[in-house]
């Protein structure tokens, strides 16, 4: 019979590498949902900040001693109880010194620890000083008194609290944000006396609803003094589901004709703000300023100027498109998403974690009164001890003469415990003086007393609530202060559209020929005058408004469109039109139009054909352009003819040959888009040199300029009937000298 064969082990398990790694990545998401991300609901403190509060009072860096240098505190952290990177360690603890950042900040700083302007900016570990602030005291108070469970440190050297014994919800007054894996959390922070005071009630009613609570806290209260312009029922919706958002808006006043913003919403930049208005004033999307100004200093955080361009301006219209624009108005998620009593993760409603808290805080003060009373009992019994010493003092002290064994004589004799015997054993021969026993009598009554209120508070939940509650209260008029962040009902701002920003002034839009695009002010310039670049000239050029919209038709028939004021001055080049739109490789921009959605316009090409169309399908597509106008092979788009209201205006059209032909616009038919209809008739023997040179559209009492070379020749509406044909036909031909046009104008 054979040995069995025996598995050989060869130091390591081995396991499928998908259970591995599911195991693995579980692991890691616990730890960081635990023990790095999210609060806890007790002392609403994150790991980090937990030992950072807890080394600097090892450290005795409480608010009345003297600053030491950050870098030893850091140094302390990380060295006994959290290792990981000073840098992580150094912000966490400079985020809770920044008044800026934290509502009732827990370390007070010296040195540089950032501004309002950039938070991050703070200086180096080694250069800035810190220590705990008084509120701190609220967490630390009763560390020492039996009321949190100890865990030894991450090399079982020593021993870290689990949490810290809050004697207020702090998860609720400072707030906290925090990325973990699948999760986050970000709560508000909230004033301190409304919390107290919601507390307060929650003890007294048990079962108050949300909405009973948000009596008291009436949302959060953010470290600035920035409006809070959430509705109400947008509040109480947040605080019943643990979910939704706040949204907070600048404040400002008038001084004189200037516009002073004077508070910033939470964590906005004052810088970012002054960048994001300046921005807009660039790209001329904000003509109603003129200038604007930071004046900010020590005396004033935040002190933003803007100055309008003249007392007419609407500032409430103005401040509105700011607030929809810029920082000035910004949105806060909120997720009270934190880790219960039970040690999980979850979401919770406003009066969850307030009851909950509580419950945390009636175990607390019950650790504490229980570990008061172990004491007072402890002392009571050695003053017994003791007592019976004193009063047989002689024979005591012979006992420790004469025997070898003193303390099991002790015992023996006045049947005492072994702590006694070992006190009296202990007690220096200058306690045992007459006056003492009336020392050891008045201690014992204060102790007696001590403890029947401290076992009728245990043995009474009334009396325990009415403890926890005074506590309370007692803290609230310590370190409580009025709300920062007033609440004000405001409807979300809206922005406006850019045409309302910009003041509706005449323009001439000038198009080159090489497809370089400018604007002047004034419907009074002569666009052939202006300079131009070198072997480039004047291509067309209309007049409109500063407020409308400019189309560009290319060679390809597609449009494109921008916003007048946005075009260069024309006091240079201009700039190229392929800098802001993509037209096809190859095309070029041969016509452009303006003018309101509503008006109308003749699109021809110049094979002769064409369609009547509104402005507003011109616009639209920007950067790519859209089809417009179906070009046929070597056909070319001519300048679009805008078309009056009266009804009765004529389409004139003028051929390379000098046949001229006006018909009835109604004759046209309207499109959004397409080739058209015939205009005017071109020979099949003459289309490959005869075109279409221009459309005009003449109205009643209208005169036609044609113009040919440096003559121009004018006729009348009237005159205009000798040119009158059914559309499509060939139309009249000019006198001689004449058939050469280079160009049709409407006066």
């Amino acid at each position: 019979m054979t040995d069995p064969v025996r598995p050989v082990f060869h130091g390591f398990e081995q396991i499928p590498l998908r259970e591995y790694a599911e195991r693995a990545y579980l692991d890691y998401s616990m730890y960081v949902v635990l023990d790095r991300a999210l609060p806890f609901l007790g002392d609403g403190l994150k790991p980090v900040q937990r030992r950072i509060i807890y080394s600097m009072s090892e450290l005795g860096l409480n608010a009345a001693a003297k600053p030491k240098k950050s870098a030893r505190t850091v140094g302390d952290v990380i060295g006994k109880y959290h290792p990981h990177g000073d840098s992580a360690c150094y912000e966490a603890l400079v985020l809770m010194a920044q008044p800026f950042s934290y509502r009732y900040p827990l370390i007070e700083g010296q040195g540089n620890f950032g501004s309002p302007d950039d938070p991050k900016s703070f200086a180096a570990m080694r250069y800035t000083e810190s220590k705990l602030t008084p509120i701190a005291e609220v967490l630390l108070g009763e560390l020492g008194q039996g009321t949190v469970d100890w865990t030894p440190n991450f090399d079982g050297t020593l021993e870290e609290p689990t949490w810290l014994p809050a004697r207020l919800p702090h998860l609720l007054l400072n707030g906290t944000t925090g990325i973990a894996v699948g999760m986050a959390t970000d709560v508000p922070p909230h004033n301190l006396n409304e919390i107290v005071s919601a507390c307060v009630r929650l003890l007294d009613d048990p079962d108050a609803s949300v909405r009973d609570l948000c009596e008291h806290v009436r949302g959060p209260d953010y470290p600035t003094t920035a409006e809070i312009i959430t509705p109400a029922a947008d509040l109480l919706s947040m605080y019943q589901t643990g979910n939704g958002s706040v949204r907070a808006r600048a404040t400002f006043a008038k001084d004189g004709q200037n516009i002073v913003v004077t508070a910033l919403p939470y964590q906005v930049s004052p810088s970012k703000v002054i960048e994001q208005i300046a921005a807009q004033m660039r790209a001329k999307k904000l003509p109603w300023l003129e200038d604007l100004r930071d004046e900010s200093d020590h005396a004033n955080p935040v002190r933003v100027v803007l100055v309008p361009r003249s007392n007419r301006v609407d500032v409430e219209q103005l401040m509105g498109h700011l607030f929809a624009t810029t920082d000035l108005e910004k949105s806060y998620r909120v997720n009270l998403n934190v880790i219960g009593l039970d040690g999980r993760p979850q979401v919770k409603n406003l009066k969850s974690i307030l009851a909950e808290w509580l419950v945390f805080r009636s175990e607390t003060v019950t650790k504490r009164l229980s570990h008061r009373l172990e004491k007072v009992e402890r002392r009571l019994h050695l003053l017994e001890g003791l007592l019976v010493a004193f009063l047989n003092l002689d024979e005591v002290i012979r006992i420790i003469r004469s025997e070898d064994e003193p303390k099991a004589a002790l015992i023996a004799r006045f049947d005492l415990s072994e702590d006694q015997a070992d006190y009296i054993l202990d007690t220096k021969l200058k306690q045992l003086a007459r006056l003492e026993e009336m020392k050891i009598r008045g201690e014992q009554d204060e102790l007696d007393s001590e403890r029947d209120r401290l076992m009728a508070i245990l043995g009474s939940k009334a009396k325990l609530k009415k403890l926890i509650k005074d506590e309370l209260l007692a803290d609230a008029k310590k370190f409580g202060d009025a709300r920062r962040s007033p609440l004000v009902a405001r409807e979300a701002a809206q922005a406006l559209d850019e045409t309302e920003l910009v003041a509706s002034e005449p323009t001439t839009v000038v198009l080159s020929e090489k497809g370089w695009i400018r604007a002047a002010k004034g419907h009074d310039v002569d666009a052939a005058s202006l300079s131009y670049r070198d072997g480039d000239a004047l291509l067309a050029a209309v007049k409109g408004r500063s407020t409308q919209q400019v189309a560009f038709l290319d060679s390809a028939g597609r449009s494109y469109s921008t916003l007048a004021h946005s075009l260069p001055s024309a006091r240079g080049n201009g700039e190229p039109l392929t800098g802001r739109f993509s037209p096809a490789a190859g095309a070029s921009f041969q016509a452009l139009a303006t003018g309101d959605n509503d008006t109308r316009f003749v699109l021809a090409s110049s094979h002769g054909y064409g369609f009547v169309t509104r402005f507003e399908n011109l616009t639209g597509r920007q950067k790519a352009g859209k089809a417009m106008l179906s070009l046929t092979p070597g056909a070319k788009v001519v300048q679009p003819a805008p078309i009056g209201d009266s009804g009765k205006d004529r389409i004139v059209a003028v051929t390379s040959a000098g046949h001229l032909l006006a018909f009835p616009v109604s004759e046209l038919p309207e499109l959004d888009k397409g080739k058209g209809n015939k205009i005017i008739e071109i020979p099949k023997a003459k289309r490959g040199t005869e075109r279409v040179v221009a459309i005009a559209v003449v109205p009643p009492g209208g005169t036609l300029s044609v113009k040919s070379g440096a003559r121009t020749m004018s006729l009348s509406f009237k005159e205009l009937d000798d040119y009158v044909g059914a559309r499509a036909s060939r139309g009249g031909l000019l006198p001689r000298g004449w058939q050469k046009v280079d160009g049709l104008y409407v006066e």
